[in-house]
């Protein structure tokens, strides 16, 4: 069995981001960098799958710079067997659907019998890149799994529903897409981290994937970034005082009905 797993690197959900208001973008020079979380889901799925099958392998695959090694080089660490890096100053700039595209093009080259994923990225929150996968291949997608049963050439998930749980069974190949509570990503140990820096992890580029600079990065794009702002200060609260409960009632009932204009 072949799984894929789509990982995209994000930054870090405590870093204090900075605009960068004159060219419309977040400064990411002093972000640090890190696997997705919801992928980090989708990658410890994959492994607990391959545990219970002694012919799966797991295989990372990713859009973006340079630096997105870091990020495959932690899913090598956590048990991957191979990662690809699709790396190329002409997908710069590209929405989910050029991403899709992109993924979908190493996809083609690749044996595959499940395509994991994190339901969504924490940076752009686009829910997208996932669906449109699905769509360029013509593969089914299960989306914000739970739980997950693979048996006889079948997959029996699970999604969490209001009231109850959804039993979604589907043919291979296809995609799901993990949501918070499947599993308990597991920590890279240090001898894991060693072997992982011996693990392939191949680089490619729009070359190497017979793609057209036109059907990739800002040349297609689709959704434009108009303006990037810092959302307006609030007004600082005001504290009513008094001696008594009764009091700031009637002094904050008087302030409503003249300063707020509440009737």
């Amino acid at each position: 069995m072949d799984i894929i797993v789509l990982v995209k690197q994000v930054p870090e959900t405590e870093s204090l981001l900075e605009l960068d208001t004159d060219r419309g973008l977040v400064n990411t020079d002093n972000v640090k960098w890190i696997v997705n979380p919801y992928d980090e889901y989708a990658i410890e799925e994959a492994l607990q799958i391959k545990e219970n099958n002694s012919d799966a392998k797991v295989t990372v695959l990713s859009v973006g710079p340079k630096r997105s090694e870091t990020a495959l080089r932690t899913a090598l660490a956590m048990g991957a067997d191979e990662a690809l890096l699709i790396d190329d100053p002409a997908a710069e700039g590209g929405d989910a659907l050029a991403t899709a595209r992109l993924l979908v093009a190493a996809l083609k080259e690749m044996p595959y019998d499940l395509i994991i994923a994190g339901m969504r990225a924490v940076d752009n929150d686009g829910y997208q890149v996932p669906a449109a996968v699905a769509e360029y291949l013509d593969i089914p997608l299960i989306t914000t799994v739970t739980k997950v049963t693979l048996t006889e050439g079948k997959i029996v998930t699970e999604q969490t529903v209001e009231g109850g749980i959804l039993e979604i069974t589907g043919n291979l190949p296809l995609i799901i897409t993990t949501q918070k509570g499947i599993n308990l990503p597991r920590y890279a140990s240090l001898p894991n981290i060693m072997k992982a820096k011996k693990k392939p992890l191949v680089k490619k580029t729009l070359a190497d994937l017979d793609v057209n600079t036109g059907q990739v990065g800002n040349a297609a794009a689709m959704t434009v970034t108009v303006s990037v702002g810092y959302p307006p200060e609030r007004e600082p609260g005001i504290i009513i005082e008094g001696e008594s409960p009764a009091e700031k009632a009637a002094k904050l009932v008087q302030f409503l009905r003249e300063k707020a204009k509440v009737r």
